[in-house]
């Protein structure tokens, strides 16, 4: 199998990853099982499930307020955290914790968060989910060096922003470099501050590193926190809240022998993107955690709580089930999905995410027997990665007036007789060019598209593998699978979606507020890492 190394912008840790092109193995090695990835074994013993308690991130607080919104402040740092009992890993973390500190913003009043960078690489953010202007989207060649570092403004060239970049940005076979926003004039040093308008609903968004070809490995280390939006309309439904409403950030990760964080890397030094080869097709982990901890436990109470699942794995699908499943069935009640509420609940007996999907789901615990363990498990797992968590019942009697009303909230259904263009997006691994969308490997500054503001479209994204799509700036709602209907898991407004092996997806999409240069790509990382991206400019 012979592949060819990637290039990158940087040749030094401090340098931004690019792609080029990669000769790939046969389609029968990567994808025999039917799904994305390669399991990627630890290296020290691994725990016994339902020992660790279940935390819950906590919430950040506002270093101030004004008329104009909210202000925060998240540094990003390397931190030393028990993961698995008694061993340190080294994560990268934002403000010493994985995941990182939950954002909750209001709906209609602006966030503003100022990310100081003091990790040993570049970092960029990205509000996923986020109906957000494009200077504060998270571009991936939008850097933020650490702290320290020079200046790429003082000469008025990317390329002053190391010496390990010096002479990258005019290297041969980096097609479409010369038309890419320069670099000069988006790339900071120590501090960028992100502005959210919060034009939006309430929803469970995320946050997590985005950085031009590193993207996998950043968020397997641990660059990833919840952002949840609140508004009135939620408020006003019986729905459960407080410590009944419960994040939960699904991610499978696997370890070196010293407790590192193990990652199979193309390249040591991380200077150049990409994994070795039997990896191409995505990195899953041995070990599933949930906000972090380890196949955690948690005690509830015989009443309804809400889980926002996020799936934060690098490529790993799940199907989630509680077992034993209660008495009739449909234990997971969802109520939202990635763009927030459903107009009405859907009864699920299990939900299959993708990553970077987003389910809402209502569980009565009152459902179950005192004294029930209650196992959240995953049907696309195998050995110990079919465990996932276990509620554990309590016999006491508590008081519960939560539910889940009949009518959840009046969403706008998009009109497919307002379409004024069709796009068609092939995800595809092509030959020796890699993972590529419409026939070609990621170029930054080229577009795709050029949607109107405001105005409907219809997308059609086809694949020859499993590929969960991203689409920045706006959510989209999906029309058809295969020429039929949305899936049982394609309600509401979603931003990301899974496209199974030889599918074909159509979504329609209005993007409104903020003209400028957006993505769309795969959400498997290590497929994105690997050029799997492409822009598209609204106007």
């Amino acid at each position: 199998m012979n592949r060819r190394r990637f290039l990158g912008l940087g040749a030094s840790v401090l340098g931004a990853g690019a792609v080029a092109a990669v000769a790939v193995p046969s389609a029968a090695y990567l994808f025999a099982e039917g799904r994305p990835g390669r399991l990627l074994g630890s290296d020290l013993a691994l725990p016994a499930a339902f020992q660790v308690p279940l935390p819950v991130p906590a919430v950040l607080q506002p270093v101030r307020s004004d008329g104009g919104g909210d202000y925060y402040e998240i540094t990003q740092q390397v931190a030393k955290l028990e993961i698995l009992p008694g061993v340190r890993t080294e994560a990268w973390t934002y403000g010493g914790t994985f995941p990182g500190p939950t954002v909750v913003t209001r709906s209609g009043r602006a966030a503003v968060v100022k990310h100081r960078n003091q990790l040993p690489v570049p970092s960029v953010v990205h509000l996923h989910g986020g109906h957000t202007p494009a200077d504060s989207d998270g571009y991936p060649v939008d850097l933020l060096l650490p702290v320290g570092s020079p200046d790429p403004a003082a000469s008025g060239s990317a390329a002053s922003a190391t010496d390990g970049m010096a002479g990258r940005a005019g290297m041969a076979g980096m097609a479409g470099m010369a038309g890419m926003r320069h670099m000069s004039g988006h790339t900071l040093v120590g501090e960028r501050t992100h502005t959210y308008p919060g034009k939006q609903r309430a929803a469970t968004l995320w946050y997590h590193d985005h950085r031009m070809g590193f993207t996998g490995p950043g968020v397997w280390r641990g660059l990833a926190g919840f952002h949840l939006v609140q508004d009135d309309e939620e408020a006003a439904l019986p729905l459960p809240r407080g410590e009944r409403d419960l994040p939960l950030m699904l991610a499978d990760r696997s370890f070196a022998a010293d407790g590192s964080f193990k990652y199979p890397a193309a390249d040591a030094s991380s200077a150049k993107p990409g994994v070795t080869n039997d990896f191409m097709n995505g990195v899953l982990g041995d070990v599933i955690l949930v906000n972090g901890a380890p196949w955690p436990r948690l005690d509830v109470d015989r009443a309804h709580y809400r889980l926002r699942l996020l799936n934060a794995s690098n490529c790993r699908l799940y199907r989630l089930e509680l077992d034993p499943q209660p008495a009739g069935g449909d234990a997971l009640v969802q109520i939202g999905s990635d763009g927030g509420l459903l107009a009405a609940p859907v009864a699920h007996d299990g939900i299959e995410i993708a990553p970077a999907e987003r389910f809402d789901v209502v569980v009565d615990f009152s459902r179950y027997q005192p004294g029930t363990q209650v196992r959240l498990v995953n049907r696309f797992g195998s050995g110990r990665t079919t465990e996932v968590m276990r509620f554990d019942v309590s016999s006491r009697a508590v008081d519960d007036d939560a539910k889940v009303p009949d009518k959840l909230s009046t969403v706008e259904q998009l009109d497919p007789a307002a379409v004024v263009a069709t796009r068609d997006f092939a995800f595809r691994r092509s030959g020796g060019d890699g993972w590529t969308i419409n026939g070609d490997p990621y170029e930054p500054g080229r577009s795709l598209a050029a949607p109107a503001l405001g105005r409907v479209e219809r997308w059609r994204f086809s694949t020859d593998v499993h590929h969960p799509v991203h689409v920045h700036l706006d959510p989209f709602q999906v029309v058809a699978r295969n020429g039929k209907g949305p899936g049982p898991w394609d309600a509401g407004w979603k931003d990301t979606v899974d496209l199974r092996p030889a599918e074909t997806v159509e979504v329609l999409v209005r993007f409104g507020d903020y003209a400028g240069t957006y993505m769309l790509h795969c959400h498997n990382l290590e497929h994105e890492d690997m050029a799997m991206m492409a822009d598209f400019t609204v106007g």
